[in-house]
């Protein structure tokens, strides 16, 4: 459990890590939702300093801070904070921030809002750091339209948030080079109703993926529009940033798109990769939608885990390869699925850990050798909630897992 008492432990680690150092004596102001959160828990830095590998702890509860308007206030979320919404679950580290940020809409209920949240752990603070704009129906633009526009080809709102608003399943990655949250924001929307609905014309509608970036230090959202080629903006893609290949590739494999494709910020333009030469071998090789992974900058992968599937993106070959192909009952492999788990990457020891929500396990994956680990942590048990929400803390060294407000860390393996 956490301690009560200031512990006898070094925290100098914990604090050149930066997440403390930036918080310390900057507190959270009225009509600042970009200022840093209230200040660190000192004994949050104590407990996590003491934490040994393969141990958890129950950090607590978390604070709910920002400026909420009446969207937010009518569903609780300055009491709740966001929680987990359906296939909207993953978590991205921004490393300038030392904190994890977080969007995407609920399948309609309770809700299906275009708020953006960054979780801070040294304080245990959930900021808002976009209050919602107006609820969204599941086809539509919901029953207040008074805040939409339709303007240069895209559905906005008058604060220049999406007005459509999708799930993310892993479709939403960290960019640090330009400092913003990328997000593939593909939905059911039925668009030319809306844009007739609003007095405008279906043919403007820009038929590109829908693309957005949100700034989180100037709280504010930005859509591309890129002009062709592009690839599909299917349902269950996956988006992740390489720093390597100078953008964030877009990944996807079945009917509606095979491809993994790079997106140029600068230019806002896109690039067919041709992995794998395409074709049978990309097919082959490269994960089905609704996977779920991350890119390890050691390596130079990209690791994604599919149902019981396995697989690698070398980014230098720009070539996918299966690396692992295992079963329901095989008892060595969890199920991967962005609305069932979510998975990061452990810096210290460079495995990638799995969070199974619908089994309540934690597993490590081994990129060397292709092997999965059941874990057994010791010390508090992982909240059971089902709208929890995960990652992993790069300053602090743990994985996180949130239920609401309450608070749990894990630590793998020390530095």
């Amino acid at each position: 459990m956490l301690a009560t008492t200031p512990l006898p432990v070094d925290r100098r680690t914990f604090l050149q890590g930066g997440s403390l150092a930036l918080a310390l004596n900057l507190s959270l102001t009225p009509g600042d939702a970009t200022a840093a959160p209230p200040g660190p828990k000192a004994v949050v830095a104590d407990t996590l300093a003491a934490l040994k590998p393969n141990h958890a702890v129950l950090l607590g509860k978390a604070d709910v801070v920002g400026e909420f308007n009446d969207t937010a206030r009518k569903y609780d979320l300055h009491k709740t904070g966001p929680r987990g919404r359906d296939f909207t679950n993953k978590m991205c580290w921004a490393p300038d921030r030392k904190r994890a940020l977080f969007c995407g809409a609920n399948h309609a209920v309770p809700h299906r809002l275009n708020d953006v949240w960054e979780f801070d752990l040294p304080s245990l603070t959930w900021t808002m750091l976009y209050a919602p704009d107006n609820a969204r129906g599941y086809t539509d633009l919901g029953k207040d339209t008074s805040d939409v526009e339709f303007k240069d080809g895209i559905l906005i709102t008058k604060r220049g948030g999406p007005a459509i608003i999708a799930h993310t399943w892993w479709g939403l990655t960290y960019d640090p080079r330009h400092k913003a949250l990328l997000f593939m924001n593909t939905w059911v929307t039925d668009r030319k109703k809306a844009v007739k609905d609003l007095g405008g014309d279906p043919a403007d509608l820009y038929a590109g993926p829908p693309l957005w970036a949100f700034y989180p230090a100037d709280a504010k959202w930005k859509p591309f529009k890129a002009a062709k080629p592009y690839p599909v903006a299917i349902f269950g893609g996956m988006l992740e940033y390489i720093p390597e290949l100078g953008g964030s590739i877009w990944h996807a494999n079945n009917w509606q798109m095979r491809g993994t494709w790079l997106h140029d910020f600068e230019k806002d333009a896109w690039t067919d990769l041709k992995a794998n030469g395409g074709g049978v071998a990309f097919e082959k090789e490269s994960p089905e939608p609704e996977q779920i992974g991350y890119y390890d900058p050691v390596r130079k992968l990209v690791v994604v885990h599919r149902h019981y599937d396995t697989c690698h993106l070398d980014t230098r070959k720009v070539e996918w390869k299966k690396v692992r192909t295992g079963s329901k009952d095989d008892g060595k492999t969890p199920f991967g699925h962005d609305a069932r788990a979510v998975m990061y990457r452990d810096p210290p020891s460079g495995h990638g850990l799995l969070v199974q929500f619908e089994t309540n396990t934690l597993w490590a994956y081994d990129p060397d050798k292709a092997t999965w680990t059941k874990l057994a942590p010791e010390g508090a048990p992982m909240p059971t909630g089902g709208k929890r929400l995960g990652y992993v803390d790069e300053a602090a060294n743990v994985l996180v897992v949130i239920d609401g407000t309450t608070v749990w860390a894990y630590r793998y393996r020390a530095w």
